[in-house]
């Protein structure tokens, strides 16, 4: 019997059923593996399992999803049940927002925490930074404080991040709290700005250069505030704004608010116009004349943060001076600080009068357009520790003003000071009159060239506070009356083109001077040690006069 015989399903056939023939007269097999082979079942079992596994892992990503989405349900749920306000709750209030809510016809939708988020939202003054640790409630704060004002149709106001990307978190967060706190609120998506029923609005900006200030040129707002401020660079387009700060309804109020973190470039101007002024808390008034305060955050002022502790781990593990920052709220450290080792309770102490027999010094950084720094220092005899006790800071000092200003400081000592001076202010570069070396050496003061050698310099500084092991106290401390010079060493950062030396760009006039001095300074010796000393300096008659 034929193959065909026996096999007939293998073949191709007409549709009469005879096989179709090849050209050597033998039947065609059919294309492929015949149905219920055994590779064929194989086969088929194959793609049913890769069939069911698909299967499998989408239903585990769908639970995946489904866990995640319950989780977050639950911190929404957690976070309304703790926000919105009952009847019962609302008259617990104080008495002055129950008068507001009654005026306004308003109502409380969230309830802020109690402590500095309440004290910010409830601050009567013209200026306030509500700043200092990571996860406080300040962003929140920044929202909801414009709102105080959204029954009146005049009132607009400016909230600003550092760059439009930045706004997003933001504007998401206000779409959830708006139309909750004012039925009929409309977000305009292109104008970026929220239009109430009674025609307030609050509108979204950024400031990234002090140019896009001018944006705002011929705006005028009630209310403009700064969401992490630390990130402007300069404070020249936040007080720029702060002229665009005006309203003619006599029911308005005008304020200026701002958030931030510890830290960023434009920390030390925000510390300085904020923190350094007053104690926290406590109302003071600017040289602009407007009233501030500085409301500081913790982590702990955020229950919903704090309560399982898993962001406080994450801020714990942070490197020290953002650990600092963020987790303490920390204003006195600086990210990239030259003088991380820079320390207020170590370095700087409160003043006292200095005996008339310790040895004296001071040391002299020149400027005109910018800050004349002059700094005086004693030796403590007993263990050598240089105090510097006294600063003149200042800028606009032409060589005579700045003589008489040493000579009128230094009245108490009854003698002139000897020191050092910048080797710049020995040039005549310019000009053929005497320099401002000269003149000072003419009014009397006993100067010569300062040693400039920049790595050097900030090395030495770096030994002078470094804390002795056998009496636990610094080669160097500093009276807390000496404001630039703490607040130099402070934030001074570290040169992104050499890590050896200062970013020069920085105010580093105070740093000089104490360069100079520590560089410098007079050495206690044998008085031939000091003739030979003077007689191979081929400059500075003033040299001779004091024999060093």
């Amino acid at each position: 019997m034929e193959e065909w015989d026996k096999n007939p399903d293998k073949y191709l056939t007409d549709k009469k059923g005879k096989p179709i023939l090849k050209k050597d007269g033998t039947p065609r097999l059919k294309a492929g593996r015949p149905k219920n082979s055994e590779l064929s079942s194989v086969k088929a079992a194959l793609h049913a399992k890769r069939k069911l596994d698909r299967k499998d892992k989408k239903v585990t990503k769908l639970r995946r999803n489904l866990k995640k989405a319950q989780r977050e349900l639950n911190k929404e749920e957690k976070v309304l049940k703790s926000n919105v306000i009952t009847e019962s709750e609302s008259k617990q209030l104080p008495d002055a927002i129950q008068k507001h809510l009654n005026d306004t016809g308003s109502y409380v939708e969230f309830m802020p925490n109690e402590g500095p988020q309440t004290d910010f939202l409830a601050a009567g003054e013209k200026d306030v930074l509500y700043g200092g640790a990571a996860g406080g409630g300040k962003s929140f704060a920044m929202l909801i404080d414009p709102l105080r004002s959204c029954h009146i149709t005049a009132h607009r106001a400016l909230i600003l991040r550092r760059s439009m990307p930045e706004l997003r978190e933001l504007i998401d967060k206000s779409r959830e709290i708006y139309p909750k706190a004012f039925k009929g609120a409309k977000f305009k998506e292109v104008e970026k700005l929220w239009q109430f029923p009674s025609g307030a609005k609050i509108e979204f900006g950024f400031l990234e250069r002090d140019s896009d200030a001018y944006r705002y040129q011929g705006q005028a707002y009630s209310w403009i505030g700064f969401d992490e401020i630390t990130h402007l660079p300069t404070e020249f387009g936040w007080n720029y704004l702060a002229s665009r700060l005006r309203t003619t309804d006599k029911n308005l109020q005008t304020y200026l608010r701002c958030t931030a973190n510890p830290g960023g470039v434009g920390a030390q101007w925000v510390k300085k116009r904020y923190v350094d002024p007053s104690e926290q808390n406590k109302s003071f008034r600017g040289h602009d004349g407007l009233t501030r305060k500085f409301i500081p955050a913790k982590l702990q002022d955020n229950p919903y943060l704090a309560e399982d502790g898993e962001y406080e781990r994450m801020l714990s593990s942070l490197p020290a001076v953002q650990r600092k920052q963020l987790l303490e709220g920390n204003w006195e450290v600086a990210e990239g600080a030259a003088f991380a080792e820079f320390d207020l309770d170590s370095h700087v102490i409160i003043p006292f009068e200095i005996p008339s027999w310790w040895e004296r010094f001071k040391g002299i950084d020149y400027g005109y357009a910018s800050e004349s720094c002059c700094l005086w220092a004693a030796v403590d005899p007993d263990d050598k520790t240089i105090i510097i006790y006294r600063e003149l800071y200042q800028k606009g000092l032409t060589g005579n003003a700045l003589a008489d200003k040493i000579t009128q400081l230094e009245e108490a000592e009854m003698k002139s000071i000897s020191g050092v001076l910048d080797t710049a202010a020995w040039s005549r570069t310019g000009y053929t009159g005497p320099t401002i070396g000269e003149i000072l050496v003419q009014k009397g003061h006993k100067l010569r060239k300062a040693d400039k050698n920049r790595s050097a310099g900030k090395v030495i500084i770096h030994e002078h506070l470094r804390t002795r092991p056998e009496n636990g106290r610094p080669k160097l401390q500093i009276f807390n009356s000496c404001s630039n010079l703490v607040r130099e060493l402070q934030s001074l950062p570290i040169s992104k083109n050499n890590s050896e030396d200062v970013d020069t760009y920085a105010s580093d006039h105070a740093y000089d001077a104490l360069r100079y001095m520590l560089m410098s300074r007079p050495r206690l010796d044998h008085p031939h040690e000091r003739r030979l000393r003077a007689a191979s300096d081929n400059y500075s008659p003033s040299d001779t006069t004091f024999g060093y």
